[in-house]
């Protein structure tokens, strides 16, 4: 049985920091409602498919935002997560730190694009800040978080430990996680404990090309994923995390649906209702942690595959 994570980064941004907060309404309605011609395609129709078919989603949620805009948005955007059934846990975009009206920390002269370019104590005042805006807005339970962007260090570790949050998800093997401190030297692709916290990496492979990519939503093919799904089975590997956003199933201009990515993630949807003996999607809230002593090699996948979803890529960049 592998323990698979779906986990979505729900986030609200308002295309550059000019003008924000007349920007901001009509970032809200693009990034968690998406309107199109054809309907709802943000964050609502996702819940509705993972519960249509019985699905777990780990939702990993942007509060910062709500320090500049006031509660409403945050309290609706919690009270339709714990509607649909799913699994709440903290995401921060330090961008937002300068932002807030109410000084978070101490130092905001400047825009600091990532946590690892806080202290430990900044960082943990700002988890701590975020943790406690997601339980005003009513989520229940946080014993996750995610780095915005991946750009984490071992010093969020320790303050992820210090604030009593036991799981992290924010290593990624293609973008901070190798510069995190972390296993340095040891590229990680299965869950390990550090500084006291859990640490459940992004799922990575190797495609057909010889290119490390992580597994997203909008960056593979449904034949890619469920090709490395059952390769990640059949390897006895403990954990798969997927990656999606509130805001993925929309085309770059957030105007129309992204049809080959909403195919995508319904047909996982469907793979995952049917192979629930061999695939337990699940969250983080009473997970026991499953480490192993030692890092397996990427998961790999064909070329075949790797084409197939090129040339998908290719049509979504062209009528997309």
């Amino acid at each position: 049985m592998l323990d698979v994570f779906f986990t979505v980064d729900v986030e609200i941004w308002c295309d550059g920091w000019i003008d924000i907060d007349k920007k901001f309404p009509e970032a809200y309605r693009k990034y968690i409602i998406g309107p199109t011609p054809k309907g709802d395609y943000g964050l609502p129709y996702q819940l509705k498919v993972l519960k249509d078919h019985g699905i777990l989603g780990t939702f990993f949620v942007e509060p910062l935002f709500s320090t500049r805009f006031g509660s409403q948005p945050l309290d609706e955007i919690v009270g339709l997560i714990r509607e649909g059934g799913q699994e709440i846990q903290l995401h921060l975009h330090s961008e937002w730190v300068d932002e807030s009206i109410e000084p978070l920390i101490a130092n905001t002269s400047q825009k600091r694009q990532h946590l690892f370019q806080y202290s430990v104590d900044e960082q943990e005042r700002l988890i701590e800040a975020g943790a406690s805006l997601l339980l005003k807005a009513g989520a229940i339970e946080i014993n996750a978080f995610r780095a915005g962007s991946f750009g984490f260090n071992v010093d969020t570790l320790r303050a992820l430990a210090a604030r009593g949050i036991d799981f992290d998800s924010s290593y990624n093997a293609t973008m901070f996680g190798p510069a995190s401190g972390m296993m340095p030297n040891t590229l990680v692709v299965e869950p390990i404990e550090c500084e006291g916290v859990f640490e459940y990496p992004m799922t990575i492979f190797k495609d057909g090309m010889g290119s490390l990519r992580h597994v997203q939503l909008t960056a593979c093919s449904y034949g890619e994923l469920e090709g490395l799904l059952w390769q990640a089975l059949e390897d006895q590997r403990s954990s798969f995390v997927i990656l999606s956003h509130s805001f993925e199933l929309l085309s770059p201009s957030k105007t129309r649906p992204d049809e080959i990515v909403v195919d995508r993630f319904k047909r996982l949807c469907r793979f995952l209702e049917r192979n629930r003996d061999s695939f337990r999607v699940c969250g983080f809230r009473g997970l026991s942690p499953r480490v192993v002593p030692a890092q397996p090699a990427p998961l790999t996948m064909n070329l075949w595959r790797t084409a197939t979803r090129m040339l998908e890529q290719a049509y979504r960049r062209k009528y997309q």
